[in-house]
């Protein structure tokens, strides 16, 4: 049975990502997978990456380590937020690094792994101005503390120090050399308490492209890692990345209806003119968020075509005008950005299928919460050169 939806993920382009930012980096690269690889599937992505040269994966959570674990992938991988009581020995057991920022944290780890005979390897994260996690001031020297006796007993590692940017994202932003700042500070105190830390990482995705400060030793790679621009581009931007995520669905229901007919709940849309509703079979437990009501597009029939009315748990409707569109007809929610004015490419944006960036303005939020949320009916098809493996 086809699944309503596809969501194609293009694995070259994953690749292409990866060695793309490298060439600008210079640096190692983390690729980060959290969230099933922002919804792209974090196996497949995982591979895709390591095979173009990506050091590192980064998850949030141990499931997540395990789940790259259990498929075979043996590459370095850091997992950075977990409750104080979770089983750390079965991460230390498979070569996770546990990133950390509280003592709380380090005492269970260096228990688990004195239980276990094995050194843990972990990574203290400072908190250099994001405020979430990560450890500061006091806090961070009484880490760095306990870390060294512990290393010192031989049950735990330091194998990289870190931390994570505000806005990296926003040009010229004053935070951007303040966080470098306290970071290196942080760094500072780490290597008085004797620490002598591997791996030092700080840039995201727009630091890595844009901040050769925050670069270090490692650069983690996630939005950009999908293709999609951190600083807000619609297309590949000045960096040439390749949108690896295309959303498409088919037409299920086609009714040519008059002016003044009501779409949807409410209703709140109601039609101008004589004109050609078409029914998509995606809706908000899909990832088609509400929040995008009355401003988001779909490419049908060679046009975008508005989504009008509200947008329902399992479908949405879309106002094809007088295109002659028929049940079965393809459509394209969002992929990557189509060269305009080209021989063989649309002439006109309303001819080019959306992007997410696209999407995530519409529903005033970012192109990581659109691709998180591609809901699990949705069937994910990977391909490579061609060759499918999903």
């Amino acid at each position: 049975m086809r699944a309503l939806a596809q969501a194609t993920v293009d694995l070259g382009a994953i690749a292409d990502n990866v060695r793309t930012i490298a060439s600008v980096t210079g640096t190692g690269l983390m690729a980060v997978v959290k969230a099933d690889g922002f919804g792209h599937g974090a196996v497949p992505v995982a591979r895709a990456a390591l095979r173009a040269g990506a050091g590192w994966l980064g998850v949030t959570s141990a499931s997540e380590a395990l789940t790259l674990r259990d498929a075979g992938i043996t590459a370095p991988t850091l997992s950075w937020l977990h409750r104080a009581d979770d089983d750390f020995g079965a991460l230390i057991a498979v070569g996770v690094d546990v990133g950390l920022s509280t003592t709380s944290h380090l005492h269970a780890i260096a228990g688990a792994a004195h239980r276990l005979g094995v050194p843990a390897s972990v990574q203290l994260k400072a908190d250099t101005g994001l405020s979430r996690n990560g450890a500061g001031g006091d806090d961070w020297s009484e880490l760095v503390g306990w870390a060294r006796k512990y290393e010192m007993e031989g049950t735990v590692r330091v194998r990289g120090v870190w931390s994570h940017l505000a806005d990296a994202d926003v040009p010229g932003s004053p935070a951007l050399p303040r966080q470098v700042a306290t970071f290196e500070e942080a760094l500072g105190i780490a290597r008085g308490a004797g620490l002598d830390p591997e791996l030092v990482h700080l840039a995201n995705s727009a630091a890595a492209l844009s901040a050769p400060a925050t670069r270090f030793d490692l650069c983690r790679i996630g939005l950009a890692l999908y293709g999609v621009d951190p600083f807000g581009a619609t297309g590949p931007g000045e960096f040439g990345l390749r949108a690896a995520m295309t959303l498409r669905t088919t037409v299920v229901n086609v009714k040519r209806v008059p002016a003044g007919t009501g779409v949807s709940y409410g209703p709140e849309y109601v039609t101008s003119a004589p004109t050609t509703l078409a029914l998509l079979p995606l809706g908000y437990a899909d990832g088609l968020t509400r929040a995008a009501e009355g401003r988001a597009a779909v490419l049908l029939g060679g046009r975008r075509c508005p989504v009008v009315g509200r947008i329902a748990m399992d479908q949405c409707v879309v106002d094809a005008g007088d295109l002659p569109v028929s049940i079965g007809d393809p459509v394209v929610v969002f992929g990557p950005a189509a060269e305009i004015g080209t021989p063989d490419g649309p002439e006109t944006r309303d001819q080019a299928a959306p992007t997410v960036t696209e999407w995530a303005r519409w529903a005033g939020t970012n192109p990581n919460e659109i691709l998180t949320g591609i809901g699990a009916r949705v069937a994910r098809d990977h391909f490579h050169e061609g060759a499918e493996s999903s």
